[in-house]
């Protein structure tokens, strides 16, 4: 693990490691020349507990390199804060990511980064966006959170960034401002990790109190009574804001600051929840400032069910779409309609950039019927057309660029806006929908596999293939499929794993609608 404290000491080791620069050490010399190497970025203040190695840990599973940054910012401190005090533990902080296996920490002061100066550039997020919530009492606050995370994030030039969904309000800002300007990151939301009382992790925990801690944990109990009254049917903003206050009353030493129901998305204040919303609190207890929040949604739960080549996932998700009369979301499908539509186009299938044009400007839907599921690009209808031998030879091609690749996850993420879906893949629960309700990695023995290959192929009445042939053919499948750039297979941490070896395809479709239906 290395630590740097300079930008040029930074920006010259991930240079040697993408490639950029002649090799000078053999520190980097796996990694010279490699195109698909990615860059992970987890942006800290240090003093790193547990919800930080939640953080760390699936930036190291998605990614070739990771960057721990440690940074405490003085932008984002108000005049009376707790600047001075806030904890700085960065020996501690040293060993904690070298056992979390980081690559690299980026520890800069304020001249290092370049903010050491009275009037530095600054990044203004939307007004909007900063009129509710913690802006109110920490004005100027989201500007420097924006301005130092432009910075890491230009300086890094990471493929993705790690941020927890406890600062929410933080993650809309920083989603809004990639998205607002084109930068080409992908920004990760991971969920709130919490002690055992529910009290969520952070670092200003350590400010508090025997005492205060045990009070601290209003602030979940408050979110978890309107969560229950949200189950329950209520939707109205007041009605679940009072659920929290209700709690939070119960402490007298605990001063609210504000609870509010915004959308998760825009921050918009909410008269009641249409579709989704984020309920948010912040209170003081003593000197310390806590903040915690809780998603609400109505949709219907999505089923994401990924798993190892040759498990059966087709199948079993036709069936349990079926079964559960949920919409079937053909992932496949989706990139078979693109590849028959650049066909249909004249455009060249390595054209990556005129692709790129074309499936950003295509639109593609499902439409249920009585007996199947019509897929339309365009408005035309493609169901069949999409299942020729043109289109099959092409389709791997198409769906290798990462561009296709990025816009049709999109567009999946669309159609689970709305839920009700059953979806399968090698990363649709851990990538595309890291919020599904209900997670099922399927998977076999690579011999168990092998056979119902085998036995495929002879009901085809193709020539047979020897078994340990197959064997070999799936485990070096497995292993490709599992260190891929685009799209590795990986199986969620929460997702339950069902082991099909012993099962029939009627076993797993049971099984599955039972976990739905005890989730339901």
């Amino acid at each position: 693990m290395r630590l740097f404290t300079t930008v040029a000491a930074l920006r010259c080791f991930l240079d040697l490691s993408r490639g950029k620069q002649p090799r000078s050490d053999e520190a980097t010399e796996v990694l010279m020349g490699n195109p698909s190497l990615t860059v992970g970025l987890v942006p800290t203040m240090g003093a790193l507990h547990g919800g930080h190695l939640s953080l760390i840990k699936r930036a190291r599973r998605e990614n070739k390199i990771v960057v721990v940054t440690i940074f405490v910012n003085p932008l984002q401190f108000g005049p009376n804060e707790d600047f001075d005090r806030y904890p700085r533990t960065l020996k501690a902080d040293r060993e904690f990511c070298k056992q979390a296996n980081v690559d690299v920490i980026f520890a800069p002061t304020p001249q290092d980064i370049g903010i050491d100066h009275q009037q530095p550039t600054q990044v203004m997020p939307p007004q909007s966006m900063m009129s509710v919530m913690c802006s109110v009492s920490r004005p100027g606050h989201f500007e420097g959170v924006a301005t130092i995370v432009t910075k890491l994030l230009n300086l890094v030039q990471p493929d993705r960034a790690y941020f927890g969904q406890k600062d929410a309000q933080q993650l809309a800002i920083i989603q809004r401002l990639v998205a607002d300007l084109n930068l080409p990151i992908e920004v990760v939301p991971c969920e709130i990790v919490r002690e055992s009382s529910g009290l969520a992790l952070s670092s200003r925990n350590q400010y508090l109190s025997l005492e205060e801690r045990n009070q601290a944990i209003a602030l979940y109990r408050g979110l978890s009574q309107a969560e229950k009254a949200f189950r329950s049917g209520e939707r109205l903003s007041a009605n679940l804001i009072q659920a929290v206050k209700t709690e939070l009353e119960k402490v007298p030493a605990m001063k609210s600051e504000y609870v509010e129901l915004v959308n998760p998305i825009t921050l918009a204040p909410l008269d009641q929840v249409e579709d989704r919303g984020l309920l948010a609190i912040a209170a003081r207890l003593g000197t310390t400032r806590l903040i915690d929040n809780i998603r609400l949604q109505t949709r219907q739960p999505i089923v994401a069910i990924d798993g190892p080549a040759g498990a059966g996932k087709s199948t079993v998700v036709k069936l349990v779409a079926q079964a559960l009369g949920l919409l079937y979301l053909d992932t496949g499908a989706m990139y078979r309609a693109l590849t028959w539509l650049v066909l249909k186009s004249g455009v060249a299938i390595d054209d990556e950039p005129e692709i790129a044009e074309l499936v950003s400007r295509c639109s593609i839907e499902f439409v249920n019927q009585p007996d199947s599921t019509r897929i339309l690009i365009n408005g035309q209808d493609v169901t069949e057309a999409i299942r020729t031998l043109e289109v099959t030879a092409q389709v791997s091609a198409i769906a290798a660029q990462a561009a296709v690749r990025k816009v049709l996850v999109r567009q999946q993420q669309q159609f689970g806006q709305r839920g009700g879906i059953v979806v399968e893949g090698r990363d649709i629960g851990t990538n595309v929908f890291p919020d599904a309700e209900l997670k099922i990695f399927l998977t076999a023995s690579v011999q168990e596999r092998a056979r119902r290959r085998q036995q495929d192929l002879k009901n085809q009445g193709k020539e047979e293939v020897d078994l340990k042939q197959l064997e070999q053919l799936i485990a070096d499948r497995d292993r490709k499929d599992s260190t891929r750039t685009i799209s590795p297979l990986r199986k969620a941490d929460d997702a339950i794993e069902l082991q099909t070896d012993p099962l029939s395809i009627d076993d797993v479709v049971k099984t599955i609608v039972r976990l739905y239906q005890d989730r339901a």
